[in-house]
């Protein structure tokens, strides 16, 4: 635990003025975050870091998570999303070139993992240009119900959400992680207003996004359940990778622009 709240102590105080911060600050953490969060895949997978597929993977992470914006001197045949299509086309053509030792298989979860990674460091990026309390909005949904299924379940959990996939996680911590969520965020953005939408729809679009970023949280799970590991990575000691700090918000971010929010 000492170590835990060490760490927390440790990665707030360089989180928070980056996103305070903003600008080149906060899209270089992005892009670092994500290329950290594609490697522990690739380690969990048992894939050397150092190779022309890794390589092809790394490049199409960083032109999905940069903003558009780095890329306007470009002719719009290179540009995202084609030079990412070209890219992924490049490691199915490695099947070929390396005669299954990289595989159609091993392409997938390559793509895969691109586009999962790619799309939420790019709308975490998209949510500080829109605003600082847009960010903060989708940090406070994953931190609230998080700390509230904590406690929720361990004061109240009987039954199991998805006992193959997280055994600790219960059907009461996760009503009860949401209700705070809903209610918290909803006084956030009351006091805090995101332009274009009132406080009721927001009461509604947090409770989506609550129960969204817990299926981002199981996602996580059942990939290290997979891949035999109890934690992504070592970065955070005591906390694992940055994929398991970072699971929920990849399911939420993207998902506040398909509620107009950025």
């Amino acid at each position: 635990m000492k170590q835990r709240i060490i760490t927390a102590i440790i990665a707030l105080i360089i989180f928070i003025p980056i996103i305070v911060a903003g600008g080149i600050w906060i899209d270089l953490a992005a892009i670092v975050l994500g290329l950290i969060a594609l490697a522990e895949i690739f380690i969990m997978k048992k894939r050397l870091l150092v190779s022309p597929e890794t390589l092809i993977a790394f490049i199409a992470v960083i032109a999905m998570i940069i903003p558009t914006s780095w890329l306007s001197f470009l002719p719009l045949w290179i540009k995202p999303p084609f030079a990412i299509y070209i890219l992924i086309m490049l490691l199915m053509l490695f099947t070929v070139f390396l005669k299954n030792k990289f595989n159609f298989d091993d392409a997938g979860v390559f793509t895969l993992a691109i586009l999962y990674i790619g799309f939420g460091f790019h709308y975490f990026i998209e949510a500080r240009m829109d605003g600082l309390v847009t960010l903060l909005y989708a940090l406070f949904i994953v931190w609230l119900t998080d700390s509230g299924a904590y406690f929720f379940g361990r004061a109240f959990g009987k039954h199991k959400l998805a006992p193959r996939i997280s055994p600790n996680k219960t059907w009461e911590g996760s009503i009860g992680g949401t209700a705070l969520a809903a209610i918290l965020c909803t006084l956030f953005v009351y006091f805090f207003p995101i332009d274009g939408i009132g406080t009721v729809s927001m009461f509604f679009i947090t409770i989506v996004l609550s129960i969204f970023g817990q299926f981002g949280d199981l996602v996580e799970s059942a990939l290290k359940r997979y891949y035999g590991v109890k934690d992504s990575g070592k970065i955070l000691p005591g906390h694992g990778g940055i994929l398991d700090r970072f699971d929920s918000l990849l399911f939420v971010l993207p998902l506040l622009h398909l509620f107009g929010i950025v």
